[in-house]
């Protein structure tokens, strides 16, 4: 692809000048140093606008999925006439769509994020790589049809790993797991194709899987946090954008 980074023409069969400069799996240090730089990004002045917006719209559209339930609740299951037994029901209503709400923040949130993930790897590239040339924004149909593929992925992800939570020792294991490959997978995708085809974004992916799955293991981190798992799409499309450079040997600017 003309006007690409040199680095890329790995994925083409060819050498690439600087794509090994550094080895995530020789120095842990860089990843976190990435997540870090990361996260104090999602909170700085370029971010804020996006960051609220994200946080206004998944809690509005948390709070109306937890009003429907409690509706349909109130409305379709009537056992009135067993006040104990209307109360123990209520009780584990609750806990259980809370728990529901917990594993929907990450899709909610994606779908929103995603509609911005354009304008939010655009404010990175500005401002840690401004000598490279710009990504190209994603056309908003195949930018929506994402949206929803990754939605269908997450909430599959998770619905799985809502299972297994059933399995002891297996539980927590399988939230990192599938949440780390899904997520790390998608976004660095995402944030190749601003300059490469899809096909070439998939085997670059797949060619640096593990730096990948990794940074995918630090946002299901922030995933897992209740309250700071609503800045985990914007954290992980701002790492991604990171890690992508870092593959391609571009240092952030100082």
């Amino acid at each position: 692809m003309a006007g690409a980074p040199a680095a890329f023409a790995l994925v083409r069969g060819h050498a690439a000048p600087y794509v090994n400069l550094t080895s995530f799996s020789d120095d842990g240090s860089r990843m976190l140093s990435l997540a870090m730089r990361s996260i104090a990004q999602v909170l700085s002045q370029p971010f804020r606008a996006i960051l609220w917006k994200s946080l206004g719209i998944t809690i509005a559209l948390l709070v109306v999925i937890w009003l429907a339930i409690e509706w349909a609740v109130t409305y379709l299951v009537d056992i009135s006439a067993y006040p104990w037994a209307d109360t123990a029901f209520s009780v584990v209503t609750g806990i259980g769509a809370f728990i529901g709400l917990g594993f929907l923040i990450a899709p909610v949130a994606t779908v929103f994020v995603a509609l911005y993930q354009d304008e939010i790897a655009e404010k990175v590239e500005r401002a840690d790589y401004r000598e490279d040339p710009p990504g190209r924004p994603m056309p908003l149909i195949p930018s929506v049809l994402l949206s929803v593929k990754f939605l269908g992925i997450v909430i599959l992800g998770n619905i799985i790993a809502l299972f297994l939570l059933l399995i002891p020792g297996v539980n927590v294991v399988a939230f990192f797991l599938v949440n780390g490959y899904l997520i790390g997978r998608e976004y660095f995708e995402f944030a190749a194709m601003r300059f490469m085809t899809p096909a070439d974004a998939k085997r670059l992916r797949k060619a640096h899987g593990a730096e990948v799955f990794v940074a995918g293991l630090i946002v299901a981190c922030v995933l897992a946090i209740p309250i700071v798992n609503l800045l985990a799409p914007i954290f992980g499309t701002v790492l991604m954008v990171h890690l992508q450079k870092r593959i391609s040997g571009r240092i952030p600017l100082r």
